[in-house]
């Protein structure tokens, strides 16, 4: 069930029909399964000149306000790298997730952790793109040898590696595209997981604002998302260090749904939601000439209960969501 950032947010086109939103019908008040056709965004979809393994995803875009602007001296931070700058990071995602249905024993639909060697370049945008700002930039990543702890997802990495993943990024920092090709030997499992875990890491990005701002400055960062449900996602962010190029920032996460009703895919059908609280902290540390984050953790987790209209059965998750970065 994608109720929530990093549950199944994405899914490649080779994937979905494989893995499908578990969801409740009215009638039955069952589980039945649900397949959606879309990428998590409402919006996505493979390029119309890419191979069939390509998947573009356009990322809603972000509000920028200041709360307040930080003590003197004051500058308008801009992260644009230069072209041709280059970064090897480390990115590593995992998402805890427990279900359960009344009085049911709870299932376990954790995703198991996932880590990605990249190697990054800073690329000029594509020139045939006739509506792209000259200000955006593209970063290039090429994925390494990934791994993680659990064995069966283990042995369908090998062939992922030279996956390539491409991000849009505006002067702010703010990642409006997110677009990934698979190699062409990975399997479908490995590439649902590459997906999520760029998708989970997109929507913990941190834009700046278009003010002047210094050390103590706080600003909130509002978006959209899509996974399920439609949710309003506020980070409050604060610069708590500076030293030269090289930023430190602490952030609040809270997500909301935008209805109290979940209409359900495929016409299956609509829950109440009946709680959602999904909160998280996190820091970020950011070099300006480089493309992505040097270091940094962010958790969001919760507790979310959808009822039938009728009220006769109950879902129940806790989730929780984890994204770091590092240096290899």
């Amino acid at each position: 069930m994608a109720a929530s950032l990093g549950v199944v947010p994405l899914k490649s086109k080779a994937s979905r029909t494989g893995s499908c939103l578990v969801a409740l019908t009215l009638s039955l008040a069952t589980l039945i399964t649900s397949c959606s056709d879309d990428t998590g965004s409402g919006e996505a979809g493979a390029h119309p000149d890419s191979p069939p393994s390509e998947v573009t995803v356009p990322i809603s875009a972000s509000e920028v306000d200041v709360i307040t602007d930080g003590a003197e001296p004051r500058e308008v931070v801009r992260h644009q790298p230069p072209a041709d700058a280059t970064q090897d990071a480390v990115l590593t995602t995992s998402s805890q997730i427990s279900q359960q249905i009344d009085d049911q024993p709870p299932q376990d639909f954790s995703t198991p952790e996932l880590t990605l060697p990249l190697s990054a370049e800073v690329a000029d945008v594509d020139a045939d793109d006739q509506s792209a700002d000259t200000d955006l930039h593209t970063v290039e990543l090429t994925i390494g040898d990934a791994a993680t702890p659990d064995a069966t997802l283990d042995g369908q990495l090998s062939p992922s590696e030279g996956s390539g993943v491409d991000l849009t990024v505006q002067p702010n920092g703010a990642v409006t595209a997110l677009r990934i090709q698979p190699a062409e030997d990975a399997p479908d499992v490995a590439r649902s997981a590459i997906e999520q875990a760029f998708y989970q890491a997109v929507y913990r990005t941190l834009p700046f604002p278009e003010t002047p701002i210094g050390i103590g400055a706080q600003w909130t960062v509002r978006q959209q998302v899509t996974s399920g449900i439609t949710l309003d996602q506020t980070t409050t962010a604060t610069l708590t260090a500076r030293e030269g190029n090289r930023l430190t920032i602490d952030f609040v996460v809270d997500q909301k749904p935008r209805s109290s009703v979940w209409n359900l895919e495929g016409d299956s059908g609509a829950l109440n939601i009946d709680r959602y609280v999904m909160t998280g902290t996190g820091s970020m540390t950011i070099e300006l000439d480089k493309p992505l984050p040097v270091t940094g953790t962010v958790t969001v987790g919760g507790e979310q209960r959808y009822s039938d209209p009728e009220g006769t059965t109950q879902l129940m998750q806790t989730i929780t969501n984890r994204v770091e970065w590092a240096a290899p």
